[in-house]
Formats: structure tokens, sequence, C-alpha cells
């Protein structure tokens, strides 16, 4: 008879140790050891060299075919190119993003395209009733005869349902909710999320239907459960976003299919999850002119380069240690960013306290877009706005100097299309050739360079 023994496994990480503890001893996090059940099964015969009937059979590398498999059409332009260019047969998807961050409204627009183009598709909630469903697809004004709706929480049941419709496209929302009975364990823990999710993944392999799955996450952003449900699947986004704010950002972070780093923009509206086709004019829509502590960056967003106004206030400081407040940038790059301007141009920043913003609730951690922190800091600073058709990018280093960055062309190509007529960027070691017509190009040395040209 198997006998069973608990132990305690972190949420986290996966970690796990025979007793209970406060701190997960791997990865340091809070709160997140659960108790496990385990089942002791009887040992496998240690291998031997006799043959078995195996299925699989090796191949030599030339003899392996390169066909490029043709993927599904995905409506959402938006959605298609996170994706990389449509959805592959038999892949696997995990979607996920903070609560109310708009998942299911995602999903459930693009399950019922996806339905109207290539035939069936199972939509199983095991937090939603069918009715909840059909609720919000009536306010998002849905209509498909080929999609159909399943609650069920149990994965034995939904492969049945499965295969007695067949669909195309088979969407779980959420594994945390799904449990298997091999399993005895409750939903949502370690054991049960990597059970259900490999059975998943081998069902997605072996039949071709492509399979979304909604995954909840922890209060550090990571998709709740082990870091090896990210291994399982084929593709990762996160759909990221400020609540207060209504564009959502689908972000791709793992791509056996295409590029990761990828970026598709959306609006939430009352119609539900609309594509941005040009997120640059949407984040510049509300931009005040000449208004000081305001600079325009040119970040790149995996292969598509982004406009995005970063927005600074330096105010002096009423307490003995100044404040550095950033929202949407890295707290270290701010760091080294105002010390820069303290030590190599003597601003007194040490007196004031610093607040970065970057509108539209968006988040850049590229080193391209510390000229443009800078600038803004030193236009609050001054009390000097920037020129209105001028957008800014390139690295600091401690010296102060400006260091190239990449994808130089893309950047330059997107500014002029928005409508500005000067980029301030670093010394460049050979020309751009397809510079557009109209655009001044003002090449600087170190920072000393970009204040003194543009003015501030």
């Amino acid at each position: 008879m198997a006998k069973a023994r608990v132990i305690y496994q972190c949420t986290a990480c996966g970690r796990q140790a025979p007793a209970k503890m406060g701190r997960c001893p791997n990865c340091g996090a809070f709160n997140t050891m659960v108790e496990v059940v385990e089942v002791a099964t009887k040992a496998a015969p240690r291998a031997t060299l006799r043959p078995h009937s195996f299925t699989s059979t090796p191949q030599r590398l030339h003899e392996v075919g390169t066909e490029q498999e043709d993927r599904l059409f995905v409506p959402i332009e938006e959605f298609s190119r996170v994706l990389g260019g449509g959805l592959v047969a038999g892949s696997i998807v995990l979607i996920g993003g903070e609560p109310g961050a708009g998942k299911s409204t995602l999903l459930l627009q693009t399950s019922a395209l996806l339905a109207n183009v290539h035939g069936t598709v199972l939509y199983v909630s095991g937090e939603e009733s069918t009715r909840q469903i059909k609720m919000r697809a009536d306010r998002l004004k849905i209509d498909a005869p080929d999609l159909f709706l399943l609650t069920e929480t149990n994965l034995d049941a939904i492969f049945e349902h499965v295969m007695r419709i067949k669909p195309v496209i088979l969407i779980v929302d959420s594994i945390q909710t799904v449990h298997s009975d091999s399993v005895d364990a409750s939903p949502g823990l370690v054991s049960q999320v990597r059970e259900c999710a490999s059975r998943l993944q081998q069902f997605a392999k072996t039949s071709g239907v492509t399979v979304f799955l909604i995954g909840h996450v922890t209060k550090e952003g990571a998709i709740a459960g082990p870091r090896v449900l990210e291994h399982i699947v084929d593709t990762v986004l996160y759909l990221e976003g400020d609540p207060f704010q209504s564009f959502r950002l689908l972000r791709s972070v793992k791509n056996r299919f295409g590029a990761t780093s990828e970026v598709g923009v959306f609006e939430m509206q009352g119609v539900g999850m609309v594509e941005v086709p040009n997120p640059s004019e949407a984040f510049l829509a509300e931009r005040a002119l000449n208004a000081s502590g305001s600079a325009i960056a040119v970040t790149m967003e995996g292969t598509r380069p982004l406009l995005v106004e970063v927005q600074a206030l330096t105010s002096p400081t009423t307490f003995g240690n100044a404040r550095r407040t950033p929202n949407g940038v890295d707290l270290n790059r701010l760091l080294l960013i105002s010390a820069v301007l303290t030590k190599r141009m003597g601003l007194r920043l040490f007196e004031h306290d610093i607040f970065v913003n970057v509108v539209g609730g968006m988040k850049i951690t590229e080193p391209a877009n510390d000229l443009a922190m800078a600038m803004a800091i030193a236009s609050s600073y001054f009390d000097k706005p920037m020129p209105a058709d001028c957008a800014v990018l390139g690295e600091i280093g401690l010296s102060g100097e400006l260091r190239a960055v990449s994808q130089l062309s893309a950047r330059v190509n997107e500014a002029a299309k928005i409508g500005f007529r000067k980029v301030v960027l670093p010394k460049m070691r050979r020309r751009l050739e397809d510079v557009p017509q109209g655009v001044q190009l003002i090449e600087c040395r170190s920072i000393a360079d970009a204040l003194r040209v543009i003015g501030v």
C-alpha cells in the first residue's frame, strides 16, 4: 500500500521543505510555504538494456524537415503580433495578469472571433457560470454560433467534453481552478497546477488543438504556482496596465514560435478591449506643450518603437533626506541619473525631492530612456520647457557621457511619423542612411552637450 507524507512547498518557486517556514529559503518570499500531501508509489524497476517497443526513432539532423507550420489567423492584429504572426496548431499559451486587467474579456473576444473564422472553440471557466459569461458576451456584443461555454473544474470531465465536440481551440480560465483526480491535493496547489498543465500540454501536442491557459499572479507579479508552469507552455504572455488607466499592454516574455519582448497595446472601453493601432499617438494625445519637466522618449518594446512622455518634478525638500519617487521607471536608474546630474552638472538635487512619471501607465526599463529622464529632471529644475517638436534618446554613463542605443533607424522613423522634427541622440559611429526628410539629428557626446543645444 502506498504511503502518504506531508511536505511543505513554496507556491512561488516550488522549493520543498520538511517543515513549515515563514520564509522560503530559496526565493525569499514570505508566507508562500503550503502543505502538500505526497503519495509515495512503488519505485519503478531499474532500466535494463533489453529491447522495448518504443514508437520514437532518432533522426539525423539533415533529415529533419524545416518547413514552417501554417499558423491560424488571429483577427486581432495586436494579439497576432505578440503571438508571432498567428497561432500554431498544437501550441499551449499561458496568459497572466493582475485581477481585473482584462484577461477573461480579451480571451472571450478573441475566442468569438476565432470561432467565426476557424470553427468550434470551447471556453471552459472554473470561476464563472455560463450565465455570467453570457452577460459579459452580451455587453461586448459578441455573437459566435460555434463558441461553446462550459463551467467545469474537473480535468477528466473537461477532456470528455473536448472529445465530444472536438474544438479547434480550447480555453481554460483559469488553470488554478482545475484539478485532477489522480492528484490528492486541493486545486491551485503546486502539485495540481503542475499535473493539470502537463496533461493539457500532452493533449495539445497529440491532438493538434491549441490551448489557452489563464493564470493568476502573485503579489510580486509572477504567475502563481511553480515556475515549472512557464517551462511547460510554449508561450507566456502578460497583460499589464495601471488599474486607473485605460491602456493595457499584452507583453510576450517567452515564445517558442516568435520573438520575445513583443508588445500589443489595447484600450479598455465599454465594448471590451479595443486594439490601439498607433500607440505613440495615444500616449501623447493629452500632452501639454511648452510645459517644463516633460521630455519625449523613444523606447523599444520588442521590435516596435513607442514614443512616451516622461514627466519629472523637482521640489525643495522639507525633510532631512530628499525623496526619489519613480512611477513607471526603475528606482535604481533614477538614483543613478540624479547622481550624475548632481556630480557632473552641478545641480543641487540633494536639496530637492524628485518625482518621475511615465504617462499612460507604461513601464520603461530600457537604458535608452536615460537621457529623456535626465532632460525632464533638468527642465523641471531650471523651469525651462523643452522644444515641443524634440524627442531624445540615449544611455547615460557615470561620467555623463552618452552611449549609443540599438535600432536607431526605427526610433528616428517613428519620431518622424508622429511629427517630431528634432531628435537628440548620442554621437553616431556612422551616418544613418534612411533619415526621414525634414528631421534634424542633433548628435551629442555628453549630457552637458544635450542640455546646451536644447537650451535647458
